[in-house]
C-alpha cells in the first residue's frame, strides 16, 4: 500500500540543504504540506541566509506540492514556537516534526570552550525541545503525530572530538524515551533516527572521501528519506525505537538490560563483592530492551495485543 500524506502538514527544521532538503521532498512528494525550516547558515552555526529554504520550497512547488519557508533558529524557544504557529496559521493543523536542524563545533574536550558546548546543545537538543514543546499541545490535541529527532552514532557509540555534538545526540534519545510514554495514548509516535550521508556536515571528517567518486551516490541523502517517511507516516505504530541508515544498511540500535545478580538487600556489599561478581553483573546472556525502567518492551507490547 502506497505511503501517502495527503492532507498531513509536516515541519521539517535544517531542511534548506543535505537529509532535511531530502526528507522534505519525499514528504511533499507523497502529499504533505512542508514547512521548510533553516536559516541558511554555516556548518558551524553562523550566518543568515534565506535561500536555501526558499530553493526547497520553489523545488516542491515546482513539482506540483505546497510548502513555506521558514527562516526561525530552533535554538530560541520563540523560533520553535513560530514554526508551529506558521503551520497552524498557513495550513491549520500540524501533523508531523521531524528535527533535523544541526551544527557543528567539533574539537576535543581538553580545548573545548564553553561557547562551543552550549551552541552545539542549544541547536541540536534544545532545538528539539523548542519544537515539540510548541508542537505537543498541537499534537495531544488532534490526537495524533509523528516526531522524528536526528540522532547520530556518535551519541550512540562515540566519536573522537564530539563531546558537544555527541552529548546532544544521546540527549535526544533520553528525550524520545519520555516523550513515546507522554505521547503513547495520544497517538503520537516518536522515534529517533541516526542517518549516515555525505553531506556539508560530513565532508571534514575521516574518511569523507572514501569511496570518492561513488560516495556521492553511495552515500545520498536519499537512502536515509525512506526510513524517516516511513516514520512519519499513519502505517508507523512504533514508539521509541532509534534507527540507523546509511547507503545500503538499515538498521536498529537499543539499550538493554542484563539480568545482573540479585542478592539480599538487608545485606550490604563492598567494592571487592562488585569485583568478584563483575562478569556475572555485565554477562550480556539474556538481556532485555526495556520499554520504561518497569517493563520490558516485550511485556509493554503484549499488553496492547
Amino acid at each position: 500500500m502506497a505511503i501517502r500524506f495527503d492532507g498531513q502538514v509536516a515541519l521539517v527544521t535544517g531542511a534548506g540543504r543535505g537529509l532535511g532538503r531530502s526528507y522534505a521532498l519525499d514528504l511533499a512528494a507523497r502529499g504533505a504540506k512542508v514547512i521548510v525550516n533553516d536559516i541558511g547558515g554555516n556548518v558551524d552555526g553562523s550566518g543568515h541566509d534565506g535561500g536555501p529554504a526558499d530553493q526547497v520550497v520553489a523545488e516542491i512547488k515546482a513539482a506540483g506540492g505546497d510548502g513555506a519557508a521558514n527562516y526561525d533558529s530552533v535554538s530560541e524557544y520563540e523560533g520553535g514556537y513560530n514554526m508551529v504557529k506558521q503551520a497552524m496559521d498557513t495550513y491549520g493543523r500540524l501533523d508531523i516534526a521531524v528535527c533535523n536542524a544541526g551544527i557543528l563545533r567539533d574539537v576535543a574536550l581538553h580545548n573545548m570552550s564553553e561557547e562551543q558546548w552550549d551552541l552545539v546543545l542549544a541547536v541540536h537538543l534544545k532545538g528539539c525541545y523548542t519544537v515539540l514543546r510548541a508542537a505537543w499541545p498541537v499534537f495531544r490535541q488532534q490526537a495524533y503525530g509523528r516526531v522524528v529527532m536526528a540522532t547520530s552514532g556518535s551519541g550512540i557509540w562515540g566519536n573522537f572530538g564530539q563531546a558537544n555534538y555527541g552529548a546532544a545526540k544521546a540527549g535526544m534519545v533520553g528525550f524520545m524515551n519520555v516523550l513515546k510514554l507522554e505521547g503513547e495514548k495520544y497517538n503520537v509516535m516518536v522515534n529517533c533516527m541516526g542517518p549516515g550521508a555525505a553531506t556539508r556536515m560530513t565532508q571534514g571528517l575521516p574518511n569523507a572521501g572514501q569511496a570518492a567518486p561513488d560516495r556521492d551516490v553511495i552515500m545520498s541523502p536519499d537512502h536515509v528519506a525512506p526510513v524517516v517517511t516511513y516514520l512519519c507516516s499513519k502505517e508507523n505504530m512504533e514508539s521509541g525505537l532509534i534507527l540507523e541508515a546509511s547507503g545500503g544498511n538499515y538498521r536498529r540500535a537499543q539499550f538493554v538490560q542484563t539480568k545482573g545478580v540479585q542478592f539480599d538487600p538487608h545485606e550490604f556489599k563492598d567494592a571487592e563483592w562488585v569485583q568478584e561478581n563483575f562478569a556475572k553483573i555485565t554477562d550480556m546472556t539474556g538481556a532485555k530492551a526495556l520499554w520504561g525502567f518497569r517493563e520490558t518492551r516485550d511485556e509493554h507490547d503484549a499488553k496492547k495485543k
